[in-house]
């Protein structure tokens, strides 16, 4: 066994899990798991199609988004991945897809209001969209201010990056991130299902109330609160 190839076995079972839950189509996005011990992160390779992909693809790079070890170009987003992990040191997987609901709602540059407790259950805000990059970041080294951006905006909107997990981009598509790259994936998933209630919720009443402030509390703290009840626990 490779010194990266659990880290490799794991980037790679969150690539194919994309595809899988229909949030990728073709070659439209990627997922990394990091290593924090060894100060890498393993990567899908850029342009290579899922049902192509093996364990030994997945591309290991340092958080200067620098190729420690891999025979292929790693994905374009590497750079954004990169900041992301260097800025935000409790994460251990990012993902980034462009599914169609995230993406229309990162299209329309509209945040995903919460309409309802499926929102609630992971979040008690708004999906965040960031605003179209500065054209200085877009000529400049673009995948790099992309991270930067993401980090910007939620500093912005005060939000913690621990408790959020997701944000569209706007003009652009979807970014996620979790304690682990398997939960960012879950995240991933969540965004994209969100999106696609909120934007049916409008088609059916376009003047539709957001969730009442009880209905968030509740929601959110049964699951994440002190005193969290959802589930099994330990």
């Amino acid at each position: 066994m490779g010194k990266y190839t659990s880290l490799k076995e794991e980037a790679y079972a969150a690539n194919m899990q994309l595809p899988e839950l229909g949030l990728v189509l073709f070659t439209f996005g990627n997922a990394s798991a990091v290593d924090r011990d060894k100060g890498v992160f393993a990567i899908k390779p850029s342009g290579v199609p899922y049902a192509e992909l093996t364990v030994e693809d997945m591309v290991i790079c340092d958080f200067d988004a620098k190729i420690v070890e891999g025979k292929m170009r790693p994905s374009s987003d590497t750079k954004t991945h990169a900041v992301l992990y260097k800025e935000w040191d409790k994460i251990g997987g990012v993902v980034h897809t462009h599914s169609t609901y995230g993406t229309a709602w990162a299209q329309a540059l509209r945040d995903i209001p919460i309409f309802g407790t499926t929102h609630a259950d992971h979040l008690i805000s708004d999906i965040p969209c960031a605003p179209p990059m500065k054209d200085e970041y877009i000529a400049g080294d673009y995948e790099h201010m992309t991270g930067y951006h993401i980090i910007d905006c939620l500093k912005e909107r005060g939000l913690d990056y621990n408790e959020i997990g997701m944000i569209l981009v706007g003009s652009h598509a979807p970014f996620t991130w979790g304690a682990t790259v398997a939960k960012a994936v879950y995240n991933s998933a969540v965004c994209e299902e969100v999106a696609k209630m909120a934007h049916l919720t409008l088609q059916i009443n376009p003047n539709a109330s957001p969730l009442k402030e009880a209905l968030k509390k509740k929601h959110f703290e049964r699951k994440h609160g002190k005193d969290a009840y959802y589930g099994q626990g330990c």
